[in-house]
């Protein structure tokens, strides 16, 4: 019943590549950003319902040794395209890494601060003298800096504690007041789980510029490359069936990855749906234009670079 669902919503997406089944399929390697997660469920979709095959492609999903390593690895070729955060590629860019964003998988911030529910703490204003935990610096100090400054307050009216990655473990255990950089599609759930509630504040509410969660980048010099376009192709309509078929898509992913296979996941699934890009390929220059004047004004970048020099729409 399952195999037969799928085949027809298969059909009814109207996929039609030009790649026909007589030829070889061509390798391309995406190398992730972290492990396996919900995340990916586009690509894991597309590539579960055969969609790169019908493209003519094989697409293997490679997670990283070193997540920091990956827009290195991508720049030296290791890699066919990269999954990556959008901030993170403009100071890649600013360091020399000639990456380009080719298209777009998580298309809205997922990044929080988050305090317990229970937590006296109800607005931005109330974190005046509290600990807040942190597990990477860059970034995620400007855009605490541009939150507290919509409340009218500076990074010196708060104590920032480096927690590495233990974020929800030293909210719940008190060691901190708030918490910077969990992902609102799983901290939260996690924290629930647990025993726990939070509660989110969210940056684009508080004076950070919408963007990009999750990118797919490319060296510049191969932006030409004639297998970008299916691969983007094949993961829309992945992302396409994961909204119209979230039961099948999820049974889907589990068959992939069984070990995912549980209520954190599950929910993490959920909550990722409506996130995803619905047109990876397409490219809202405004946004980035945007983004990377935040990242001058916050001293993280010297100049914001060129929307071209730094992203492409693959057609």
């Amino acid at each position: 019943m399952i195999r037969k669902s799928l085949l027809s919503a298969s059909l009814a997406l109207g996929v039609v590549f030009s790649a026909g089944s007589a030829t070889a399929a061509e390798k391309l390697t995406v190398m992730l950003e972290w492990f396996v997660n919900p995340d990916h469920a586009p690509i894991v979709v597309a590539k579960e319902l055969g969609l790169f095959e019908k493209a003519g492609l094989d697409v293997e999903l490679v997670p990283p040794a070193d997540p920091s390593s990956v827009p290195r690895l991508v720049a030296a070729g290791q890699a066919d395209i990269g999954v990556h955060y959008q901030p993170n590629l403009y100071l890649d860019h600013a360091a020399g890494l000639p990456l380009v964003r080719i298209g777009t998988l998580v298309e809205t911030p997922l990044n929080t601060v988050t305090v317990l529910d229970d937590s006296p703490i109800r607005s931005l204003v109330d974190l005046k003298g509290k600990k807040i935990g942190f597990s990477v610096s860059g970034f995620e100090d400007a855009m605490l800096g541009r939150m507290l400054a919509s409340a009218g307050l500076k990074k010196e009216d708060v104590e920032l504690v480096n927690v590495n990655f233990a974020l929800s473990p030293s909210l719940i255990a008190g060691k901190v007041d708030a918490t910077i950089g969990g992902f609102r599609n799983f901290e939260l759930t996690q924290m629930r789980l647990e025993g726990h509630e939070g509660r989110s504040f969210f940056p684009e509410e508080h004076g950070v510029p919408v963007y990009d969660e999750l990118v797919f980048v490319s060296d510049k010099a191969k932006v030409a490359d004639k297998r970008l376009r299916p691969f983007l192709v094949a993961v829309e309509q992945g992302a396409i069936f994961l909204t119209n078929h979230p039961t099948e898509a999820w049974k889907l992913f589990v068959k992939a990855y069984p070990n995912l296979d549980d209520e954190l996941n599950r929910s993490a699934f959920t909550d990722t749906l409506p996130r995803f890009a619905k047109r990876p390929a397409a490219l809202d220059r405004g946004r980035y234009e945007r983004f990377g004047a935040f990242l001058a004004e916050s001293g993280l970048i010297g100049k914001a670079p060129d929307v071209d020099d730094i992203a492409v729409e693959i057609r």
